[in-house]
């Protein structure tokens, strides 16, 4: 066994002050680790529809009239972590029941860097329409082209949703469920839950409700449960605006949500009315 025995004082001095700064490397290293791990866990926005074509994030069954086009600008501010989010969102009438999407995400005040998240591009297909007792329904196909940033991209993923709508009186219900898979290999697949509701409480008003539930691509187990609620008000024919606020029931990340939207969509073609008179 072989013994070290310290001499001095100042030889013990330098000593604790190698460990010290070790200790301080070490500390520093292992926090860079974790901002590093912690950089995955923002929340990517995906595929978003354009009002008044569902709530919030909760996609309708309905889809603009065939060779119309609709677009949306979007403001989202979240608190505890603090961040603003800019939606540039489109859609296409493919068909009377077919409809192409698009939604172009920007973040600001992330901790580490201002940029675009993954741009989502998708398809809808109503397929069955709502009858008298039954739901309409439709699939939606998308995809999401990477941005290039690493906290804000899964470098593009591959997912499919159903949707199932339902009007009952003045109310509006909608399901929506979605799997997709990210192309990163370390990430898991995400799975998410929407349910919706529109009430018309009035000719041009109307109240939104919604609960969003999500498995997030870095974990393994339900991490996100957060109600919304707001208003949107049609504010011209082919204006929309909303308004509304989301509240976390799981984890407060974030803790609150501020939502904001205008919507310019055409409005649908008037019928002319014919008169005919009859001579007696």
């Amino acid at each position: 066994m072989t013994l070290i025995r310290i001499q001095s004082i100042d030889t013990l001095g330098v000593f604790c002050y190698f460990v010290s700064m070790k200790r301080r490397l070490l500390l520093s290293v292992l926090f860079l680790f974790f901002l590093y791990g912690n950089s995955y866990c923002f929340e990517i926005s995906g595929l978003q529809p354009v009002a008044p074509y569902g709530v919030f994030s909760t996609f309708s069954a309905e889809s603009l009239p065939k060779g119309k086009v609709a677009l949306s600008t979007d403001a989202e501010v979240s608190i505890d972590p603090d961040y603003s989010r800019l939606f540039l969102k489109t859609a296409y009438g493919i068909t009377n029941n077919m409809e192409l999407d698009m939604t172009v995400p920007y973040v600001l005040g992330s901790d580490s860097t201002d940029g675009f998240e993954d741009i989502a591009v998708g398809f809808k297909h109503r397929f069955f329409d709502e009858g008298k007792y039954g739901p309409s329904l439709a699939y939606i196909l998308n995809a999401s082209i990477p941005s290039g940033g690493g906290q804000f991209s899964t470098d593009g993923r591959l997912g499919i949703g159903l949707v199932i709508s339902k009007r009952i009186g003045p109310a509006n219900g909608h399901l929506n469920l979605f799997y997709e898979i990210p192309r990163r290999k370390s990430l898991e697949d995400e799975v998410t839950f929407l349910a919706g509701l529109d009430f018309a409480a009035a000719h041009n008003f109307k109240i939104l409700a919604e609960l969003f539930c999500r498995k997030s691509h870095n974990a393994g187990r339900l991490n996100t449960v957060e109600g919304r609620i707001g208003y949107r008000i049609r504010t011209a024919d082919f204006i929309y605006t909303t308004v509304g606020a989301g509240f976390d029931f799981k984890n407060r990340h974030p803790e609150t949500r501020l939502m904001f939207s205008v919507s310019f969509v055409p409005p649908p073609k008037k019928e002319k009315i014919k008169k005919i008179y009859e001579e007696e």
